[in-house]
């Protein structure tokens, strides 16, 4: 940090003021219609599944039959894919609708995109295949190269089927076997199932009035348009956009990533912002290959994973070795509590002390915007008022600092996002901003259903369909088996370890848990195993003895972590992890898969 961003010192908050402030910016942001406030690519004209990167290679359709197929070529499909094949499965087929592995790293490469959790645990399978990450916080290119390296190292692109969307999915009890269908004419079985279709992979568009109106270019970040721009993703400069004034809406994640590379290279450029994310040192830094010498033993990933989850997780861990804005929060939570006696460790004062640290935190976040923008006014619209875990924290070491660029403008919408779009630009306010181009950095959807996100149901047994098995909210054993589902497994956090800071750790241990029940199955010569109606029903019975979701989420600023302000349906309450944390969930899988057991799962 450069002695510009120097924090004042602490300060007594007041909390009541603090709160009071809180729901005033979140009131500001409440609309009724939620998550349908936003739509598609395709409805507005995009071609969604265009692939910018990559042309589709004409192949015949698949009417043969693999032991094992995955949907989604993302992380879970490359964990559980490797892991199958440790397990001695040779055919293996995933299935994917971009035109390589990565999933969101295969479309997201706008400038600056990069790991917002350490390139040590966030890569998954490093140490499988001897890969050392450059940075700290790796950048795309680099962690779609590892996604590529899994395919490689384990054979996964001999049998994968990319440019394909599956269609159907139903199961037939007398081959014992899942029938995918897809849309390039494939109809082929597969004896075991995984889905990966994880929530980053929908892109999404703000439906603002007049959206198809606008007469000069656009594009979404996940579909960034370098022959526009010039540059490429490995941060060449942007260097076609000297002579353009260019807007890009939303301040989220992408956006914190994506303005750097903007600032500057644009004649001018106009940030559009509805709701300000808060943004953190990140501190990037190259690894030492000596340091990594020293630390990558056998085993080495797997302690980093375990590490990084019981400090940020509410585990216990002597040591921090991450050191990042993740641990950071969770160690002030920790050391609070710590200072309260254990006769007076309720509910209520273990919240306080959650509430505290976290304003703290938050404060320096604030005081970070003040400091480091030049321009006051616009150093206060980049205040973010909320609790840090409401929305997704963001940690950048140039975003604020390209507020400071002459040439780039920060358009505060006082909440109510962009009034309309216009042929010439956007307007806010009634004001109307003329521009050469309009790129969307509106994320992808979140808080939709899985069929809708999917796009296509599944048929199970007896012809139970997931959307009714599903329909007053999810109903699974560690979020992977589905009672009715036989053979099908589903690798995603949900009603498991629920790790959302460090989403493939989750993948690691679903994919190695897929890997280790196959070889199980093949071991009994079974051609079916399946959760049994009463093993889900107690492990959904054991969820909800826990805390359910964060407290405080339903008074957070809108956005997908909270349904977009709106009130949670009844379905929400299964949308919870195991009872004792991510760290005792991992733990508690180890042992069940170590005992041999597989205590409610039936072979058959």
């Amino acid at each position: 940090m450069s002695a510009a961003e120097i924090l004042p010192t602490k300060r007594v908050i007041d909390k009541e003021a603090l709160l009071k402030k809180y729901r005033a910016e979140r009131d500001k942001r409440l609309r009724a219609d939620g998550n349908a406030q936003y739509t598609r690519l395709e409805k507005q004209g995009y071609v969604a599944s265009a692939d910018p990167y990559m042309p589709m290679i004409e192949r015949a359709p698949k009417t043969d039959h693999v032991t094992f197929a995955f949907v989604g070529g993302g992380f879970a499909g490359l964990c559980t894919g490797a892991r199958v094949v440790e397990a001695g499965i040779k055919d293996v087929r995933i299935i994917e609708k971009g035109g390589d592995f990565g999933g969101t790293w295969y479309w997201n490469r706008y400038p600056g995109a990069m790991c917002d959790t350490a390139s040590m645990v966030y890569m998954p399978l490093l140490e499988e295949t001897g890969h050392m990450p450059t940075e700290k916080y790796a950048h795309a290119p680099e962690i779609l190269e590892q996604c590529q390296r899994i395919g490689r190292k384990f054979g996964l692109y001999d049998n994968a089927l990319f440019h394909t969307e599956v269609t159907e999915i139903v199961w037939l009890q007398d081959k014992h076997a899942w029938l995918i269908k897809t849309n390039r004419g494939d109809a082929f079985t597969a004896q075991f199932l995984g889905l990966g279709t994880g929530p980053l992979h929908i892109a999404k568009l703000p439906g603002i009035p007049g959206l198809e109106t606008f007469k000069g270019h656009t594009f979404h970040t996940s579909r960034w348009d370098y022959a526009y721009t010039g540059g490429d993703p490995k941060g060449a400069p942007l260097s076609k956009l000297k002579d353009k004034r260019v807007a890009i809406i939303g301040t989220g994640a992408t956006a914190v990533q994506a303005v750097p590379h903007l600032a500057g290279a644009c004649k001018h450029l106009y940030v559009v912002q509805r709701t300000p994310s808060s943004v953190d040192v990140r501190d990037n830094r190259q690894i030492d290959p000596d340091w990594f010498k020293g630390i990558a033993t056998p085993g080495w990933q797997t302690r980093w994973l375990e590490n990084f989850t019981a400090n940020q997780a509410g585990g216990q861990a002597d040591e921090d070795w991450v050191m990042d804005g993740w641990t950071d929060l969770s160690r002030r939570i920790r050391e609070r509590i710590g200072t309260i006696p254990m006769e007076q460790r309720t509910p209520k004062a273990m919240w306080a002390a959650w509430e505290d640290s976290d304003f703290e935190k938050m404060e320096e976040i604030r005081a970070r915007a003040a400091t480091v923008v030049k321009d006051e006014e616009t150093g206060e619209k980049l205040k973010a008022w909320y609790r840090q875990l409401c929305k997704r924290p963001c940690f950048h070491d140039e975003y604020l600092q390209a507020f400071n660029d002459p040439d780039t403008t920060l358009v505060d919408t006082d909440g109510k996002g962009v009034e309309r779009i216009t042929g010439k630009g956007f307007v806010v306010a009634g004001k109307e901003y003329e521009v050469d181009c309009i790129i969307y950095a509106s994320g992808f959807e979140v808080g939709t259903g899985f069929t809708s996100r999917s796009g296509f149901d599944v048929e199970g047994r007896d012809g139970l369909m997931l959307s009714k098995a599903w329909g007053e909210g999810m109903r699974s054993k560690h979020g992977m088996h589905v009672h009715g589902f036989p053979n099908l497994f589903f690798v995603q956090p949900v009603q498991g370890a629920n790790l959302i800071s460090n989403v493939p750790h989750n993948l690691t241990e679903g994919g190695r848990t897929v890997g280790v029940i196959i070889a199980e199955a093949q071991k009994r010569g079974a051609k079916e195993v399946e959760v049994t109606e009463e093993a889900q029903k107690a492990w959904v019975d054991l969820l909800l003895t826990g805390p359910g979701r964060m407290i405080g989420m339903n008074d957070c600023t809108p956005g997908y972590y909270n349904n977009e302000g709106l009130p949670a349906g009844p379905e929400a309450k299964y949308a919870v992890g195991y009872p004792g944390g991510a760290t005792a969930y991992f733990k508690y899988l180890d042992a069940w898969r170590k005992d041999g057991k597989f205590d409610g799962l039936a072979f058959r």
